[in-house]
């Protein structure tokens, strides 16, 4: 329980002499869930794409469940992290049911072919129920809603059994009713037994719900705040991180900003 989930130490990347990370340091416990927070352009792709191996530092260290990258096996390590994204989502292929998109996760395979084994179709489809979609197993991805598809996006993340499941701005794309509902799952998925550490990656404080403990806020490649909510997401490193004056209010048990 004392070792880190992740641990991010002093992550610079550079390219063509620009400078796109620097100096991001980012720790991360076990029963932490965290919200990372800022504008476009200001390092959150670029730090999801280093995490996942997709981009090479220029300098730094990143840790996942004590093993160091460029010193384990990327392959063995990725296992561990989940992640759902738009790019994914735009991958699937249209006539694949549900629960074979599920099960390629498994594998890391894109537009599943063959079919998958027993235990596969089983495993799919207790997380097809677990994400409340099992209704859905063999319906094909064309005629899936965007809510039904990052459902089972994030089943499909899952199967590996990921320690780490990151959220990349899920809720782009769903209207306001759509939105709402998937963040009560995401809710739900949080405080499931044996659920992964989440990471929501967002441009919105209203999308962050009473699961989320932590925030890390970026602008311009730099971190201007982490830490738990109460003390990260204050009115002044708000404003610092979006470069505007913003107060940021509690409705509730959610969070929104008054811009001005």
């Amino acid at each position: 329980m004392n070792t880190p989930v992740l641990d991010i130490q002093s992550l610079s990347i550079q390219r063509d002499g620009t400078s796109i990370l620097s100096e991001v340091s980012w720790r991360m416990m076990p029963g932490e869930h965290w919200v990372i927070l800022g504008p476009n352009g200001c390092g959150k792709t670029s730090l999801l794409a280093a995490l996942t191996g997709y981009f090479m530092p220029t300098s730094g260290e990143i840790d996942l469940l004590g093993e160091r990258y460029g010193e384990s096996d990327w392959r063995q390590l990725r296992l561990h992290l989940g992640i759902v994204s738009s790019s994914i989502r735009q991958l699937m292929a249209d006539a694949e049911p549900a629960i074979d998109t599920v099960a390629s996760g498994k594998y890391a395979m894109i537009d599943f072919w063959g079919r998958p084994s027993a235990a596969d179709r089983s495993r799919a489809a207790e997380l097809l129920d677990q994400v409340e979609c099992l209704h859905l197993a063999e319906r094909p991805w064309a005629v899936l809603s965007q809510g039904e598809r990052q459902r089972v996006l994030i089943a499909r993340a899952l199967m590996p059994r990921p320690r780490l499941l990151i959220l990349d701005e899920p809720c782009a794309g769903l209207d306001p009713v759509a939105r709402e509902l998937f963040l009560g799952f995401v809710q739900r998925l949080a405080t499931t037994e044996g659920a992964p550490s989440l990471v929501l990656v967002t441009h919105h404080v209203e999308e962050i719900i009473p699961c989320f403990t932590h925030a890390l806020l970026l602008r311009e490649g730099r971190v201007v705040a982490s830490g738990p909510l109460g003390k990260a997401l204050r009115s002044q490193s708000v404003s610092t991180a979006f470069g505007a004056p913003v107060r940021v209010v509690r409705r509730k048990e959610r969070l929104g900003l008054v811009i001005g």
